[in-house]
């Protein structure tokens, strides 16, 4: 899919073009979908004294979280590649806020488990937001745009952490009970999900030029069903060696991250003997490190091709996932709480940073099949987090020796980034394209002619 008018620089102030209306709606958006997604995560301690709740059933509803968007995303990107983001994010917030609203009608561990089911399927907003930004910005920015709508919209995760516990105290004070305030308080990060659907569908478009149903029907794009973005370009993408391997590495970086949203407020609550907000608080450290931490991922993936190309992006990429591996198993041994707390930002900074890495190398695995090989990759960080939510349901492990598992196989995992290569007249046209987009932001007529 060719699109034209791609934005070559990134005017993060402005609201006048049509591509930063779209970057800054689709972060908020995904901030939003975060903050649903997670927003019974700090709440969880209340959730287990009201429902009985076990360890294992605790994780068992942890890992349905994250279960579901597997299946979602690999769904959600080849249907952006047919109806175009602006449909698609619209009515995945849509759909997705029911049961964030309605979660507070269980009343057991078995509706409470099917409702936390049903709230994964909005993890699949993370491959619009990255489909959405890919179409809307050129090669030179691509890695920055992706990171930062990601990383922003990962923030939600770590604000959620603080705020839902105020949303609840907040009901409180109006005197109802505890079981009923956890419930009430789950309706808000919903409703304001419907808000943002109707904002979005409104002020964005599907990329520079327009929605992709106009330009199908003027024939500046081919149409759907001959687009490698439909079920060819699912099993393109599907039988490219490459998109496993990312999918590998974006497991042991934003499923690290997803599990992490999901036991940070209770293994500091039950570690280091703290209340839920204080427990809150810390834990939303790790995500508001999303504020900077996966765009400098994005940044750094950028410079490094500044010099050595798509080669420079992975070599980035595999470094910043082993120091991610590394930095896990040192936050796995501390048992100081301000120690712990130190290690935890560190070890942030490098799961965030792998996270913009990997995004950077994504648009250029298949240009052709874009929402495929996102929705693939970005399956893998759920799939990811599944399989480290059954180290956290064991109750032979602690939460400490889990971290340290989870760390070891973040190490071994980051050498799958080494098996992503590219032929040498991929990397030189991906050259050409990146010095065409850098001739342009600089007012310096292109070699050839504007993507």
């Amino acid at each position: 899919m060719d699109i034209r008018h791609k934005a070559t620089r990134i005017d993060l102030f402005s609201l006048k073009t049509i591509q930063m209306r779209t970057f800054h709606l689709t972060w908020t958006a995904f901030f939003l979908c975060f903050f649903g997604w997670f927003g019974i995560a700090p709440l969880m301690a209340v959730v287990r004294e009201d429902l009985g709740l076990t360890k294992g059933e605790i994780g068992n509803t942890i890992i349905a979280s994250v279960a579901i968007t597997v299946l979602v995303r690999l769904i959600i990107g080849p249907l952006c590649d047919r109806i175009g983001p602006r449909k698609t994010y619209t009515g995945l917030l849509m759909l997705g806020s029911l049961p964030v609203m309605l979660i507070g009608l269980a009343d057991s561990y078995e509706t409470f488990l099917l409702f936390r089911l049903g709230i994964g399927a909005i993890g699949a907003s993370f491959v619009i937001t990255q489909y959405h930004t890919s179409v809307m910005f050129a090669p030179n920015v691509v890695g920055t745009a992706n990171a930062t709508t990601a990383g922003w919209g990962n923030l939600g995760g770590g604000v959620t952490q603080m705020v839902m516990p105020l949303v609840m105290a907040g009901v409180l004070m109006f005197g109802v009970e505890q079981t009923l305030g956890w419930r009430l308080a789950m309706v808000v990060p919903g409703a304001v999900m419907l808000v943002m659907a109707a904002l979005y569908w409104r002020y964005t478009t599907d990329c520079p030029d327009g929605n992709f149903a106009d330009l199908r029907a003027r024939g500046a794009l081919p149409q759907s069903r001959d687009s490698a973005g439909a079920g060819g370009g699912f099993v393109a993408a599907a039988k490219d060696a490459r998109v496993w391997a990312l999918f590998v590495v974006y497991a042991a970086c934003f499923g690290v991250e997803l599990t992490i949203n999901n036991i940070a407020a209770i293994y500091f609550f039950d570690t280091f003997k703290l209340d839920l907000a204080t427990a809150g608080i810390i834990a939303g450290l790790f995500g508001l490190m999303n504020i900077f931490a996966r765009t400098l991922g994005g940044v750094f993936s950028d410079r490094f091709a500044r010099t050595g190309g798509l080669k420079g992006r992975v070599a980035f990429l595999f470094l910043a996932l082993f120091l991610e591996g590394l930095a896990l198993i040192l936050f796995s041994q501390m048992t100081t709480l301000v120690i712990a707390v130190s290690a935890m930002v560190v070890f942030s900074l490098f799961v965030q940073m792998s996270e913009g890495a990997t995004f950077g190398v994504v648009p250029f695995i298949n240009r052709k099949a874009l929402g495929a090989v996102a929705g693939i990759v970005g399956a893998g960080g759920n799939a990811g987090a599944v399989a480290a939510g059954f180290l956290f349901k064991s109750e032979s492990l602690s939460y400490q020796d889990g971290l340290f598992y989870l760390g070891c196989a973040v190490v071994v995992c980051s050498f799958a980034a080494l098996a992503v290569k590219f032929s040498p007249e991929v990397a030189a046209e991906e050259k050409r394209r990146f010095d065409d987009a850098v001739a342009e932001r600089n007012g310096v007529p292109a070699v050839a002619a504007a993507e």
